[in-house]
């Protein structure tokens, strides 16, 4: 930044992507970064804070699309370091190996994660066309968002709770109209929308491209298992994982159904996950039953220590990475840029520091043409 003084910049929304945006900014330097969200991460579970319900693992989906696929090399990148044995995150992370089963057959173009190697046709389970290994790493959302967060006050960024009904609101009156009730004596000198599935109807946004997707999980005490497992068909939207924490608790799914509001876990769902994901994983089943026979669901069942669902902030077109001026309402106020970085479906995590590090660039470059 050229200028001393530091600029003003709020980012609305407090998920995954928000917190990453905000602490990349804040920790440029030359910002006083503000987050205004309804939700955080240490409030109690809710279906309007996707974040808290993923996974997740660092499994890129970009495949041949080279401008994605940077983005979630960039996030692999910073989350592999911050795994590092040692490290002051390594408790949000679990190293594991991770083998995909592939029913299409496509190329998940992954050659580059550590460890990777094609599986061998005596290696693939029933209907796999292809299968690949290879070492990543599993996210403890209910860890690593609260880590993002703190890192975030940590490093002087400052947050607000306040229901945003139109861009317009923070524009004017920044963040002290939702913490005081009145305009805050700074204007806002930059806006970044960071609102998820809340961007669909965001006044000042209302990006009728974006839907949800809906994904349904069911989270188990698994402390024996150490790796990961999926197996899926990209064009059906079939989609099976198993997906260990560091914590001991293993994430089984899932599902993807576009358009689909159902804010509770259905139960017939949750048996088709836990019969998917032991025909996938046997070792689900705790070791002492599997040592005196095979496992049915039923051995799974107790071991159930919560199901639950989220929408996944799905957008027609991909992740919205760009810029527009909006008019300031205050007397003197001039264009304030709004940098838009939304829509990322069920990326979010593996995408978070690569888009956050492309949202940066655009709010400074445009800052950097208004004086």
């Amino acid at each position: 930044m050229s200028s001393s003084k530091p600029k003003n910049v709020v980012v609305i929304g407090a998920g995954v992507v928000g917190l990453t945006t905000a602490l990349k900014i804040q920790e440029k330097g030359g910002y006083n970064v503000t987050i205004i969200a309804e939700t955080y991460p240490t409030d109690p579970k809710n279906i309007e804070y996707t974040s808290i319900w993923a996974g997740a693992h660092h499994v890129s989906h970009a495949a041949d699309d080279v401008k994605a696929m940077a983005i979630d090399r960039e996030t692999f990148d910073v989350m592999w370091e911050l795994s590092a044995p040692g490290g002051d995150a390594e408790r949000c992370f679990f190293r594991i190996p991770q083998t995909d089963y592939l029913l299409d057959g496509r190329d998940e173009c992954l050659d580059w994660m550590p460890n990777f190697k094609k599986l061998a046709g005596d290696e693939l389970v029933a209907g796999a066309l292809v299968g690949t290994s290879f070492k990543t790493v599993t996210i403890d959302t209910p860890t690593y968002l609260p880590y993002l967060l703190s890192r975030f006050i940590a490093r002087g960024g400052n947050i607000v709770r306040g229901e945003i009904q139109h861009i317009s609101q923070v524009i004017e009156g920044g963040p002290d109209l939702f913490l005081r009730g009145k305009a805050s004596p700074e204007p806002v000198d930059a806006l970044v929308v960071c609102s998820g599935l809340g961007a669909r109807s965001l006044g000042g946004v209302e990006d009728k491209d974006v839907y949800p997707v809906r994904g349904q999980v069911v989270l188990i005490r698994a402390p024996w298992i150490d790796f990961g497992r999926t197996v899926s068909h990209a064009e059906q939207g079939l989609w099976t994982y198993v997906i260990p924490r560091r914590c001991g608790n293993v994430i089984l799914g899932g599902t993807k159904q576009d358009n689909d509001w159902y804010s509770a876990a259905r139960p017939e769902t949750t048996t088709e996950i836990l019969e998917r994901c032991l025909a996938l994983c046997p070792e689900l089943v705790p070791p002492a039953i599997r040592a005196e026979r095979e496992g049915t669901i039923d051995d799974l069942r107790p071991l159930i220590l919560e199901e639950g669902c989220g929408f996944r902030p799905q957008r027609k077109g991909g992740v919205r990475l760009d810029v527009e001026w909006v008019q300031g309402v205050r007397p003197g106020q001039q264009k304030v840029p709004v940098v838009f970085n939304y829509g990322h479906g069920g990326g979010g995590y593996q995408s978070s520091w690569g888009t956050a590090t492309v949202a940066l660039d655009l709010l400074e470059k445009a800052l950097a043409s208004a004086t």
